[in-house]
């Protein structure tokens, strides 16, 4: 999400090369980009393929199974920011691929992580409301639930499905930039810039409050409630799907958090960005950057150490190993209720 940072690909920043600050940041960003690539396609893939194939259809499993498409198909489109991005924003691909490609970086980015924050609401409820969620808690529910999440993202994407486009850098360079054109009718310079710096202002707000600061604040919250009912029950160990959920947020928000903060500052300098000046974010989103990309890849890893027997499982069977990560608890309230006069039982209610 570099070049979706909230600012444009500006052709100057071929001329950063040349600290060693950079040239380290650069080896390193290629290297995780790649890795990303290489752990995000296969692992989320694989998640895929059990959640979607192998698994019953859980509450559980069909929104790991969202969470999962929503990495791949992220993963998937880093060849060609790479590529672009060793090109020094340079993008050869044409109008099409610069909309669609970044189409999907968006809404799927978005999608991750309201996702999250509607998995930790439905563990939340599963908490503090077991009886409610085995009698209402079913997958038809969740499937017309799940749209909610996706159509956020959706929304949140709208400028770059609108206003992204091709535009040539200066002359005599032949580079083309896949960026923004908020005001192609607009001929002044001066003019086109301050629309420019007013629209990205306002995008990068609200992709701050509204795609992290409000969902991470939901699941704080979430978490705050969950702690609360376990300390007042006496209770310690909770159960898998919440362990689960537990290192998905805690990787979410260290990848995200620094990027995030850096991204924030960018929109209050976006003027800078545009001119040219402003060298020292353009290092911290390149570092940052890096780092919210890995967490697409991760995931799938740690579903896989959250199954019992881990190095045994994953000598042995790998796709078992995300299965019974990524399955339900057979007695999902009894960490929670255990004084409930409800037997154990599976709390997940198939469609009918």
């Amino acid at each position: 999400m570099e070049r979706n940072s909230s600012f444009p690909v500006n052709a100057s920043a071929g001329a950063q090369a040349s600290s060693t600050v950079y040239l380290a940041l650069d080896v390193f960003s290629y290297l995780v980009l790649i890795v990303t690539f290489l752990l995000g396609v296969l692992g989320n893939g694989l998640v895929i393929w059990v959640t979607g194939f192998r698994m019953t259809r859980t509450v559980t499993t069909i929104s790991y199974l969202n969470l999962a498409i929503a990495d791949f198909s992220f993963t998937a489109t880093l060849p060609f920011l790479t590529v672009s991005k060793a090109m020094r924003g340079h993008w050869p691909f044409g109008w099409f691929l610069c909309k669609f490609i970044f189409t999907i970086v968006d809404i799927n980015l978005f999608g991750s992580v309201f996702l999250i924050a509607l998995i930790a609401l439905d563990r939340c409820l599963c908490v503090l409301h077991p009886i409610w969620a085995q009698n209402h808690r079913t997958v038809g529910l969740a499937k017309k639930v799940l749209i909610g999440p996706w159509t956020c993202a959706l929304l949140l994407t709208l400028p770059v499905i609108i206003r992204l486009t091709t535009v040539p850098g200066p002359p005599g360079t032949g580079k083309i930039a896949c960026t923004f054109d908020f005001a192609p009718w607009i001929k002044d310079p001066a003019e086109k810039q301050k629309v420019t710096v007013t629209m990205l202002t306002v995008r990068g707000i609200i992709r701050f409050i509204i795609g992290f600061s409000t969902p991470m604040l939901m699941v704080a919250i979430c978490y705050g409630l969950i702690a609360t009912k376990i300390y007042r029950q006496g209770l310690i160990k909770s159960s898998r799907p919440l362990r689960v959920l537990s290192f998905v947020v805690a990787a979410f928000f260290i990848c995200w958090f620094p990027y995030q903060v850096v991204a924030l500052l960018s929109t209050v300098r976006v003027r800078e960005l545009l001119t040219g000046m402003g060298q020292d974010l353009r290092l911290a989103i390149h570092g940052t950057s890096s780092l919210a990309f890995l967490n697409s890849c991760l995931n799938p890893l740690l579903y896989v150490f959250m199954g019992q027997d881990f190095r045994e499982r994953l000598i042995h069977s790998l796709p078992a190993s995300l299965e019974r990560a990524l399955s339900e608890d057979t007695a999902q309230t009894s960490d929670t209720a255990t004084n409930s006069t409800l037997p154990p039982a599976e709390v997940e209610l198939q469609a009918k």
